[in-house]
């Protein structure tokens, strides 16, 4: 094998390992989504192997007759193939850590190509690319988003004043708090506080969250994708392509990006005077009970939109700014309408399987959360008596496009310093993503899909977005380059007086100023 760019020893055992590992987690992810029906190595997954570069891809290209994967059952595939992977990147990363992060890359963009079934996978074939991807994650290799190499021994340690803050946001009131940073000092993780109530385990550190409105990032990216595309008009009356709801000729797509269309948010709305005007039943209202004793409802998209056209407008379009979750249901429509495929099909064609985001899910109308995860709880009263329920399974189709995506730490950083350094959007129309439109919130500007915060002296501006729902919350943050990036889940027991919400607030401060620096207060949220 050639060695020009970077010195490895492999011995032919080793290269089996390799090829074994790779091309039998296609295999695995292929036969995980077949139902029971022959498989056989999906053409796409395999060329991704085919084509891999540097001294990896001298092996796999070699695919040799000694591996031997057909005729074998998923358990069986599973109990040859993860062994073999875990065993992969341990030869790697003591051989050539940059190939050990080059193999990670070529088998997840592999396994997301050889999905049987394009659009959603299935709960096995989501259970088995977590287990693939938690092989490729062993003990002393663990690749960041930007690429590089850094040692597990940054978990938990190195970083005291992390460590200490994320504890003292559990002792405001939080049940557990997930943190991940990477700077110019490196990646670092931990967590502090429980998993779940009357246990001991602590969160994991990068278990699966319900990232809540932070969706909207990923939402408004694949509009502009589609902008980009040709297949969107940014400045487009969004009645031109959704014409059934009647909609004001004024709306643009840019103004449901930006919360400037004045539409009615189907949550509820809370007027300047205090009236409450209230939508469905969601979790940070007064319809907090009505919402658990029925969380497992399925609300279709469309008739969302039509319970808030049917209230007045808040106000007329591209007057004033009002953050309203209705405006992220009809970009998800306008995504549907322009392509002719599923929100979640796009999602995967143009963001997740392009940057490996194998533990992102699109859960449509499943109540399942990917292991690991912390638990989410609500708490209300009845009949005076206080009641705490486990909501970490409930289905999340009332908030579509704006609130129901599942993430990670790990993958929301890999998303969002990737789209600020440019690989998911041209310049031109990152740049307008980026632009701030003034909020009335101080400090805290809104672009399209993003808030633009200003952390003041020491500080600068911030890209990020946040979101809270059912117990759980996540917080995405970067530099506008994309150098630096703090994501964080934390879970709580939620309820409808959102008594959380300071705490949140404090947290999500105290953590803009450990990592960025400056910190004003934030009192208008």
């Amino acid at each position: 094998m050639e060695q020009n760019t970077m010195s490895i020893t492999l011995s032919d055992q080793d290269k089996s390992t390799l090829r074994t590992a790779a091309y039998g987690a296609v295999s695995l992810i292929a036969a995980a989504g077949a139902a029971g029906k022959p498989h056989k190595i999906a053409t796409e997954g395999a060329l991704a192997l085919y084509t891999a570069t540097g001294p990896v891809g001298h092996v796999l290209a070699a695919k040799s007759k000694d591996i031997d994967l057909t005729g074998k059952s998923v358990a069986e595939l599973a109990d040859q193939v993860l062994p073999a992977l875990t065993a992969t990147m341990s030869l790697l990363a003591q051989q050539d850590p940059a190939e050990a992060s080059n193999f990670r890359t070529t088998v997840l963009v592999a396994i997301e190509a050889a999905q049987t079934h394009p659009g959603q996978p299935g709960p096995a074939t989501a259970e088995m690319a977590r287990k693939i991807t938690a092989a490729l994650h062993v003990t002393g290799v663990s690749t960041t988003h930007s690429g590089a190499t850094v040692s597990n021994a940054v978990v938990g340690r190195d970083r005291p004043e992390l460590q200490q803050a994320i504890e003292e946001i559990v002792e405001s009131g939080f049940l557990g708090v997930s943190l991940r940073v990477h700077d110019e000092r490196g990646e670092w993780v931990g967590s502090a506080g429980l998993a779940e109530l009357g246990g001991t385990a602590k969160p994991p550190i990068d278990g699966h969250v319900r990232i809540a409105s932070n969706t909207k990032t990923f939402t408004a990216t694949l509009v502009l994708q589609l902008v980009a595309e040709g297949k969107i008009g940014l400045d487009t009356p969004v009645a031109d392509y959704l014409p059934e709801f009647g909609l004001d000729e004024r709306i643009t797509v840019r103004m449901l990006l930006q919360h400037t269309s004045g539409v009615f948010n189907f949550t509820g709305e809370m007027y300047e005077d205090g009236t409450i005007v209230l939508g469905i039943p969601a979790p940070s209202t007064p319809l907090g009970q009505e919402w658990v004793e029925d969380r497992f409802h399925t609300y279709q998209p469309r008739e969302l939109v039509e319970l808030a056209l049917s209230k007045p407008a808040r106000f007329e379009p591209g007057t004033k700014w009002s953050y309203s979750n209705t405006n992220y249901v009809l970009a998800r429509l306008l995504i549907e309408q322009v392509t002719g495929r599923s929100f979640a099909a796009e999602m995967h064609r143009l963001i997740l399987g392009p940057l490996g985001l194998s533990s992102t899910v699109v859960p449509e109308t499943s109540p399942e959360i990917p292991e690991p995860h912390a638990h989410a709880y609500y708490r209300y009263e009845q009949d005076g008596v206080e009641k705490t329920v486990d909501v970490t399974r409930h289905n999340p189709s009332w908030a579509p496009g704006g609130g129901d995506m599942i993430s990670t730490t790990q993958d929301l950083a890999t998303f969002i310093s990737a789209l600020l350094r440019g690989k998911l959007l041209p310049a031109e129309l990152l740049a307008q993503m980026c632009t701030p439109h003034p909020t009335g919130i101080p400090t805290m500007d809104y672009g399209l899909g993003v808030f633009v915060r200003d952390l003041g002296p020491g500080g600068g501006i911030v890209i990020t977005h946040n979101g809270g729902l059912a117990g759980y919350a996540t917080l995405m943050c970067a530099t506008p380059d994309g150098s630096k990036t703090m994501t964080a889940s934390l879970t709580c027991v939620d309820d409808s007086a959102m008594s959380v919400a300071v705490p949140f607030q404090t947290a999500q401060q105290k953590l803009l100023a450990e990592v960025f620096g400056g910190g004003q207060a934030d009192p208008a949220q």
